[in-house]
């Protein structure tokens, strides 16, 4: 039996801000309970709903030296199966007592290298050695240093590999050299250019990129493009040196969630077979839900979105007089930055019979949408695999991309002499190219209806199920183990 430990910040259903929470919550799943025992460590904060929270099973506690600023901390240990895989949670109310996960910078990689020291302090105490243990983002960095460095004295510890996954380069863990060394007791001979320094400051990621056994992240173009100055956020040059040591391994989706012929969320279900009725109707409830003009052949495009500048929405402010012509309708879910949530509440308020601004996350409008919308916009600036798309095709909705990390991976750009693709995309970094794509493809949507239908169908007979993957991560997991 082959034991490995995910360490993430987030897991669905217990916690959730972004795509992170969906990977962690459906990859351990997939493994064959007779070969593999994968069990998850996330830190117990109080916004956990309690329909879980309340049924965690209290295992032990003890006391864990940190660093100077720190001092001793508590350290309790939740239990809680669920689906078959058993889930630990790190308590402490000081730094879990929480609305939301994540907050100031500070605070949080105080929070975080508490979890990443506690994670493994736990493992001897709970008698569970894991093979490997595969940490997720800048909050799990200091696992490998602390494995590799402080641990590495411990028998107990011999032996362990470790996985980093980058799952977004842009957020790193990054603060003053001083203060990162007095919160997590690291030596400061660990703070050198090659190991956890980062212009001048002690970076969290950086630490676990040079100590993992192993780097992937989420599709094979970001693994190739954060290689370059460009995309690598300041970090190219060192995964550049580790490229024989990393890949990219594209996400997968839960096909039992996102199922639009099983879905309760949706107003009406359908399949590959009836689609080109059963989505009209949903449509239809959807604008009539958002105060929009009730109209089937309506040309719906939907954003769902983080509203940051990552998204390419600065894009969408140059051409979107051009996108809601009166036979479009565009329809955002989505929260972020200030500038870009009053960008989309003007639109909205300038064309209510065209935008619906829905400045909020709600998965059952979520849902609504990928089932009503004929096409899914993701101009990205960068995008290391995203999962919009890969919802989009389950529910028949065409994505219109940008062609970079995991949409250029997934997406096959429509070619109308050769009846092939399943979406449309752009290349460059331009409002022009992005508005030249989403006519062209209205152009086929009111013109081409038959070929339009065709790409649907195309795009709901893929597989982007986590069974792909699994596969990908069972040999690596086996690679690194050595079997």
């Amino acid at each position: 039996m082959k034991k490995i430990l995910y360490a993430a910040s987030e897991c669905v259903p217990f916690i959730k801000t972004g795509g992170l929470a969906d990977v962690v919550g459906a990859l351990p799943k997939e493994f064959d309970k007779k070969n593999w025992d994968i069990r998850v460590v996330l830190p117990n904060y109080t916004c956990i709903p309690p329909e879980f929270r309340d049924k965690f099973e209290y295992l032990t506690n003890f006391y864990m030296g940190m660093g100077s600023l720190t001092g001793e901390k508590y350290v309790g240990i939740f239990q809680y199966k669920y689906q078959n895989i058993t889930y630990y949670f790190i308590d402490n109310l000081e730094y879990f007592e929480c609305f939301y996960p994540y907050g100031d910078v500070r605070y949080d990689m105080e929070k975080f290298t508490f979890f990443d020291k506690a994670v493994l302090s736990m493992l001897p105490v709970i008698d569970f050695k894991p093979d490997l243990i595969h940490c997720h983002d800048w909050q799990t960095g200091l696992i490998p240093v602390y494995l590799k460095n402080e641990f590495s004295n411990n028998q107990f510890f011999w032996g362990i590999k470790t996985i980093m996954t980058i799952h977004n380069l842009k957020f790193q863990g990054v603060w003053d050299v001083e203060t990162l060394q007095g919160l997590s007791g690291l030596s400061s001979d660990l703070f050198t250019a090659d190991k956890l320094e980062f212009n001048k400051g002690g970076n969290m990621l950086k630490g676990g990129l040079v100590y993992a056994d192993y780097i992937t992240t989420v599709s094979k173009t970001y693994a190739e493009e954060i290689q370059t100055p460009y995309y690598g956020e300041g970090l190219d040059g060192l995964l550049s040196a580790r490229h024989f040591d990393m890949q990219g391994i594209l996400n997968g989706i839960d096909y039992d969630m996102y199922n639009p012929e099983s879905d309760s969320h949706i107003y009406k279900n359908f399949n590959v077979s009836n689609f080109r009725t059963n989505k009209k109707d949903n449509k239809e409830a959807l604008q009539e839900e958002l105060g929009l003009t009730v109209d089937k052949k309506k040309y719906m495009i939907g954003l769902i979105s983080r509203l940051t500048d990552q998204k390419g929405l600065d894009l969408i402010n140059y051409a979107i007089e051009g996108i809601v012509d009166e036979f479009t309708q565009f329809v955002i879910i989505g929260t972020g930055e200030s500038r870009y949530e009053n960008m989309f509440r003007h639109y909205a308020w300038k064309y209510p019979d065209r935008i619906s601004a829905n400045i909020c996350y709600n998965d059952d409008l979520a849902r609504k949408l990928y089932a009503s919308a004929d096409s899914f916009l993701m101009p990205s600036r960068f995008e290391p695999c995203g999962l919009t798309q890969l919802i989009s095709f389950r529910y028949g909705t065409v994505p219109i991309v940008r062609e970079t990390g995991g949409l250029k991976d997934t997406v096959e750009a429509y070619n109308e002499y050769e009846h092939t693709g399943d979406g449309f995309s752009f290349t460059n970094y331009n409002g022009d190219e992005l508005l030249n794509t989403i006519n062209y493809s209205k152009h086929i949507f009111f013109d081409k209806k038959v070929q339009w239908n065709k790409m649907v169908e195309r795009g709901m007979k893929k597989d982007y199920s986590w069974n792909a993957s699994k596969f990908n991560y069972e040999g690596l997991y086996n690679h690194l183990i050595g079997e």
